[in-house]
C-alpha cells in the first residue's frame, strides 16, 4: 500500500522552514500591534452567501476557486478564499463597526483551487489588517505605512515598489465606468474572450488584463483621472502629500483597480520581480461600501492583507536559507535509568528558573554515548548529566557541547548560576 501524500497545493512546513516563518511572522505581528491594532481570530468557515455578496459572483474566485461543500442541513458553506469579508461580518454581528472606530488584524489559512506554483499555493497564509469607522486618508496612510514599516524592519524594502491608484467616490467612479464600458464595446472584436465576458458585468477588471490583445485596446482607455469629482481628487491628493511627507516612495498606476462597487478612492499594491509572475506580496485599499453590502449602515471602512507565504519566500531571497538559532539550548542525559526521576526534576527546575532557553530531556535513553550523540544532533550547548554518583551528591556534571573545557560537578544552585551568565553572555 503507498503512502498517503499530502494534497495537492497544500504542504506541510518542517521545522527549518517554520524557523524563518517564525522570525518574519514576529516582525509583521509586532509591528501591527505597534500601531494600536487588536487581534481578532476568525472561523475558516463561513456560509458560502457571504462571499458571493463581499467578493462577488463575477469574479473567478466565487466562479472557480472556492472550496465550497453542503452542510447537513444543506446550507452552502465555504472555506475562506480571503479575510475581509469574514472580519467584517464579525464586525457586524459583535458590533464593532457602529459609532465607533475599530483596528483589527487577524491571520491564518485561506484557501482557493488555483494551479499550485512557486508562491501560490492551495491553502496559503495572509496577515489581514481591517479598519472601520474612518473616512480620512490619513488611514490610508497609515495602512500603507505599517506595510513600509514591516518590509523596513524585515530589510526588504528596497526589493518592493508600491503602486498606487484613486477609484474616487462611488459616483465619479460610477461615471468613469460607463465611459470605459462604452469604449470596450466599441472595440470588443479585439478583447480576449475573458475580457468580453467581464464587459457587461465587470468592466473595470479589463484594466489590468495579462493578455496582450487586451492590453492594447486598455493603453488607449479613457482615464479614470478624468471622472474623478472634488472631493476624490481631494482625498487622493492628501493621501499622496501623506505619503510624500513620510518619504515613502510610489508609482501611479492608473491600471490598478478592484472590480467591485463597494470599493473606493485608494487601492494600492507592494509588489517584487524576484518571485516571478507571483510578485504581488501586498494588496488593500478603502471599501466605504462593504459593510453595507453585508447588511449594515454606510461605514467607512479601509484595509489590506500580506501574502504571507510570497512575504517568507522574498525573506529568504534575500537574506537566505534559515540558520537554527537555537544558542541556549540544555541537554539532559541519564547515566543509568535509575536516576531518571532526579534528572527529570532538574530539567523542569531548569525551565522555571532559566527563561528563554530550551531544556530538553533525552526520554529515549540508552547509553550515555549514544545520548551524547543525540544531543549534538539537537544542537545542545551543554548537556546535564547525572548518575548514581551525582544522585548521591546532590550535584549534576555539566559538559559544554560547542566548547572544549572540563566537564564541571555543580549543585543545582551553582548550576543554574552558571547556565545564567554564560547564557546570557552569548
Amino acid at each position: 500500500m503507498s503512502p498517503i501524500r499530502s494534497i495537492r497545493g497544500m504542504r506541510d512546513l518542517l521545522p527549518e522552514e517554520s524557523e524563518r516563518w517564525t522570525q518574519v511572522e514576529e516582525v509583521v505581528y509586532d509591528t501591527v500591534r505597534s500601531f494600536g491594532y487588536r487581534e481578532i481570530r476568525l472561523p475558516l468557515v463561513e456560509t458560502t452567501s457571504l462571499f458571493r455578496r463581499s467578493v462577488g459572483d463575477s469574479t473567478d474566485i466565487v466562479e472557480k476557486e472556492m472550496y465550497s461543500f453542503d452542510s447537513r442541513d444543506g446550507e452552502s458553506l465555504s472555506l475562506r478564499p480571503e479575510g475581509t469579508a469574514g472580519c467584517v461580518r464579525a464586525a457586524l454581528q459583535h458590533g464593532l463597526a457602529f459609532n465607533r472606530v475599530s483596528r483589527l488584524w487577524y491571520r491564518g489559512p485561506m484557501f482557493r483551487y488555483e494551479r499550485p506554483q512557486k508562491g501560490r499555493y492551495r491553502q496559503f497564509e495572509q496577515t489581514g489588517v481591517e479598519a472601520f469607522g474612518i473616512a480620512s486618508p490619513a488611514l490610508d496612510a497609515e495602512l500603507i505605512e505599517i506595510n513600509q514599516s514591516c518590509l523596513r524592519k524585515l530589510g526588504l524594502d528596497k526589493q518592493i515598489r508600491l503602486r498606487i491608484n484613486t477609484l474616487g467616490t462611488v459616483a465619479s467612479r460610477r461615471h468613469y465606468v460607463e465611459k470605459l464600458a462604452a469604449y470596450l464595446r466599441s472595440r470588443s472584436n479585439e478583447l480576449d474572450p475573458d475580457c468580453v465576458r467581464r464587459l457587461d458585468r465587470n468592466p473595470l477588471r479589463i484594466l489590468d488584463s495579462k493578455d496582450a490583445s487586451t492590453r492594447k485596446v486598455v493603453a488607449s482607455a479613457p482615464s479614470i483621472q478624468e471622472s474623478l469629482d472634488d472631493d476624490s481628487r481631494r482625498h487622493f491628493g492628501t493621501l499622496l502629500e501623506l505619503l510624500n511627507a513620510a518619504s515613502i516612495e510610489f508609482e501611479l498606476d492608473q491600471g490598478l483597480v478592484r472590480g467591485l462597487d463597494y470599493y473606493a478612492h485608494t487601492v494600492f499594491e507592494f509588489e517584487t520581480e524576484m518571485l516571478g509572475a507571483q510578485g504581488t506580496v501586498s494588496a488593500g485599499g478603502r471599501y466605504d461600501g462593504l459593510v453595507e453590502a453585508l447588511g449594515g449602515r454606510p461605514t467607512p471602512a479601509a484595509g489590506f492583507a500580506i501574502g504571507m507565504d510570497r512575504l517568507v519566500l522574498l525573506y529568504q531571497s534575500v537574506h537566505g536559507e534559515a540558520s537554527e538559532s537555537r544558542p541556549r539550548i540544555v541537554y539532559c542525559a541519564v547515566v543509568d535509568a535509575e536516576c531518571t526521576a532526579y534528572l527529570m526534576r532538574c530539567a523542569n527546575r531548569l525551565r522555571v528558573d532559566l527563561p528563554g532557553f530550551e531544556v530538553v530531556f533525552d526520554t529515549a535513553g540508552g547509553k550515555i554515548a549514544t545520548q551524547m550523540r543525540r544531543a549534538d544532533r539537537e544542537g545542545a550547548t551543554w548537556a546535564v548529566i547525572a548518575g548514581q554518583t551525582e544522585r548521591a551528591s546532590a550535584t549534576f556534571a555539566l559538559k559544554a557541547m560547542r566548547e572544549v573545557g572540563d566537564q564541571q560537578s555543580l549543585t543545582y544552585d551553582a548550576l543554574v548560576a552558571y547556565l545564567r551568565e554564560s547564557g546570557n553572555a552569548k
